[in-house]
């Protein structure tokens, strides 16, 4: 059956669109376009690709849905770019897992057995006494000062923990295991509201067990000791990963919660 000149035209359009759209993707990817600038007004951008403006129009509502720009409407619009980042990645990651019916323990369990592995490369950095140690020694402080708080306290340890795995030199394991620290972090830190809502938080003696295990760990790092630096992390994670799974050992993964966005947006 010949397709009408309207049918045509639409085809042609959407080609367009997805060339446009693809040549403002690889821009975005390689730094081109800088995250938070904004893409140039639709007027340009058919100028410099020839095209029409509605395969400009579709062109950024592909990049859109793909979460690559925003785009406001009016007279002071415009698009503004989001290049992925960790952030991006994590909250992917764990929509995935959700649609799959990913249960926490599960996540728990891969998480420690990556995590421990980045604990042992920040040992095994050459810089770790200058740039990795002074930065955990502090998130130790504050973690100590908040002990008799258990959501703060909960919240302050997570971010020791998105901090060892952040100074793992490797960039795809970093990437792939900060998504799932960051993860696991909205499931604990809502377990952790969870328990003090109902009274049934861990005593402050569990909490100074983890507090030491974070100072064993820091020592270890200082010193070099990339094993010793990984069987604590993993005995560590293993010990805290208890509290958590015993509450939520039938939940699967909330990713897609407030709780859940906003924690991806940090990063």
């Amino acid at each position: 059956m010949a397709r009408t000149g309207s049918e045509h035209t639409k085809i042609g359009q959407m080609r367009m669109a997805e060339l446009v759209a693809a040549a403002l993707r690889d821009r975005i990817l390689a730094g081109g376009i800088g995250d938070g600038s904004t893409l140039p007004k639709q007027d340009e951008l058919v100028s410099e690709f020839g095209v029409s403006y509605p395969s400009v129009r579709e062109a950024l509502r592909i990049l859109e849905t793909e979460g690559f720009i925003t785009v406001r409407r009016g007279n002071r619009g415009g698009a503004t770019v989001h290049a992925p980042d960790i952030g991006t990645a994590g909250y992917a990651l764990g929509l995935t897992l959700q649609a799959m019916q990913v249960g926490v323990p599960d996540l728990g369990a891969a998480l420690a057995t990556l995590e421990p592995l980045c604990a042992a490369h920040c040992a095994q950095r050459a810089d770790r006494e200058r740039v990795v140690v002074p930065r955990l020694r502090e998130l130790l402080a504050a973690s100590e000062s908040c002990i008799d708080d258990g959501a703060a306290f909960t919240r302050a340890s997570r971010e020791f923990h998105d901090v060892v795995v952040g100074f793992d030199p490797n960039a795809t394991l970093r990437v792939v295991v900060k998504s799932l620290t960051s993860l696991w972090s909205v499931q604990e830190e809502a377990w952790a509201d969870l328990q003090v809502s109902r009274g049934d938080y861990p005593s402050r003696a569990d909490r100074a067990l983890a507090q030491r295990a974070h100072e064993r760990l820091v020592t270890s790092i200082e010193q070099g000791d990339a094993d010793e630096a990984s069987r604590i992390a993993e005995e560590h994670l293993t010990a805290t990963q208890r509290w958590v799974c015993r509450t939520l050992k039938n939940r699967v993964i909330d990713a897609a919660s407030a709780r859940s966005r906003m924690r991806f947006r940090r990063g």
